[in-house]
């Protein structure tokens, strides 16, 4: 595939993965579990991201390839069958955050003109597969027009709200389940980071992806973090938590108190960029993941065809939209969040727990970046990474476990079959 992407690309491309979900898809399912405290929930959220986005940043710095995942696990570990259900993980997570932030766009769609919400989501999973295999280069033109329209609308909202952050009486450690409501929140919260590890998925169209993959990915994370708290803390100062977990449209009802009714369809509309933008992304990286798995035989092959002019894995592209089309007709956007976390924690544990094996069986590789902080060979940040990942995993229902290992199980079949 060609390397059209220069940092100013990715770098937009990461901020915008990263920012549309969360904020305007899935804030008020927060606010509903960790009430005015879902600013804390942001907060802890970032700092599990950041351990593994470290790991990311050294491991993208070895390694250079497409399904990132996949292949650290496999380098790591030596088990290819390991490797498979890692990036299987990767691919269930960008399906069904896609299609999270698919039925997000949906609901403020269905504010503005009353489409049902499925057929919204559908609509908008066909628009984006067309753009996805027009090129990288189209894909890439059109994230950097929507992230500057989403970041537009966040920062609309902090300008609303910077006056009523600290209004008397206000209590910013609230939350109806107390801190146990604000840590229960992160698994669903969490979902608004899900995109940093997709920065890594392009790293064979990015120029000097080695230097460019590790910078992108800390600045990402420290300015999507800023903009949540802020965002965040602006939303519970001017409508309640009960407003909030109540609408299709959180970030619109929000501007609507503050500046009238006209405020309400420009929010709705930067909304909808913001949140087609989003899914666009996760797209492009997950069917560069599903790509990637099929050139290493580990899927079929005709996955891994690209088209001859195009130059983008078009079989991926639709195989993903079918799916997708599937996940927005028979789930809401909480299950769909949900699963995400989940597989996107068991993928994120092991490539914390491989930069931990990478720093004993490779000692020698030269790294363009190396996580800091370590106790002789061990390196402690990828550690806790881990450690918060199994935390995690922890706090979700036992059917969303039991239908991520089903599901698992069911890609382990497939994997048989082509590997035999």
């Amino acid at each position: 595939m060609k390397k059209d992407l220069g940092f100013f690309y990715v770098l937009l491309s990461g901020i915008g993965v990263i920012l549309g979900a969360g904020v305007y898809a899935i804030i008020g399912k927060g606010v509903a579990m960790a009430g005015n405290s879902v600013w804390l929930s942001f907060v802890i959220g970032a700092v599990i991201a950041s351990f593994t986005g470290l790991s990311y940043a050294e491991l993208s710095s070895m390694f250079s390839k497409d399904a990132a995942e996949y292949n650290y696990t496999k380098r790591a570990f030596h088990r290819r069958g390991l490797a498979f259900l890692v990036g299987m993980s990767i691919i269930l997570a960008g399906l069904m955050a896609s299609s999270t932030v698919a039925l997000g766009f949906a609901g403020y769609l269905f504010q503005l003109v009353g489409l049902p919400i499925a057929i919204g989501a559908a609509a908008l999973l066909l628009a984006l597969a067309a753009i996805n295999f027009a090129g990288i280069k189209n894909s890439a033109r059109f994230n950097a027009i929507g992230s500057l329209i989403e970041f537009s609308g966040l920062f609309i909202i902090i300008l609303l709200g910077i006056g009523y952050i600290g209004k008397p009486g206000m209590d910013y450690l609230q939350s109806p389940g107390g801190f146990a409501g604000t840590i229960s929140a992160v698994t669903l919260i969490f979902f608004a980071f899900i995109g940093f590890e997709d920065i890594v998925n392009l790293s064979e169209e990015t120029r000097n992806a080695k230097k460019v993959i590790p910078l992108v990915l800390m600045v990402a994370l420290a300015v999507c973090t800023l903009l949540y708290v802020l965002v965040a803390l602006s939303a519970v100062s001017i409508l309640t938590p009960q407003q909030l977990a109540a609408s299709d449209a959180p970030l619109a009802d929000v501007a609507a108190a503050r500046m009238g009714p006209l405020a309400f369809p420009l929010l709705a509309v930067i909304a909808l960029f913001a949140t087609g933008n989003t899914a666009l992304l996760m797209l492009i990286a997950t069917s560069r993941v599903i790509y990637a798995i099929a050139r290493d035989r580990s899927l079929p092959r005709i996955l891994s065809v690209v088209h001859t002019k195009r130059r983008t894995p078009h079989v991926a592209i639709a195989v993903l939209a079918a799916l997708g089309l599937a996940v927005v007709f028979s789930s809401s956007m909480q299950f769909a969040a949900e699963l995400t976390g989940v597989s996107i924690f068991i993928a994120y544990l092991m490539v914390n727990l491989a930069v931990v094996k990478l720093r004993f069986s490779r000692p020698q590789q030269r790294r363009g970046f190396k996580v800091p902080i370590s106790i002789g060979k061990f390196p402690l940040i990828p550690a806790l990474g881990a450690l918060s990942c199994i935390v995690m995993l922890s706090f979700f229902d036992a059917k969303i476990m039991l239908l991520e290992a089903a599901l698992l199980a069911v890609g382990y079949v497939v994997y048989t079959a082509v590997t035999r």
